[in-house]
């Protein structure tokens, strides 16, 4: 399965050498994400669920700056 996605790797990975990257990959139905040094591992999710736990992430971040 992982040969037919297309990864990309993270604007906020600096760019830099190495494989300290998130990568991330779609396919018709769901987003997959992983990691540059465990390529073999990877976590699936629907476009739903990550768009809940990004702004989750988000509101936690807010709230932690007051």
């Amino acid at each position: 399965m992982d040969d037919a996605l297309h990864w990309q790797k993270s604007t906020f990975s600096g760019g830099g050498e190495g494989d300290t990257c998130i990568e991330l990959a779609a396919s018709p139905t769901h987003i997959h994400l992983r990691e540059s040094d465990t390529p073999t591992t990877t976590l699936t999710t629907s476009p739903v669920a990550l768009a809940h736990l990004l702004k989750g992430i988000r509101v936690g971040a807010a709230l932690s700056a007051v």
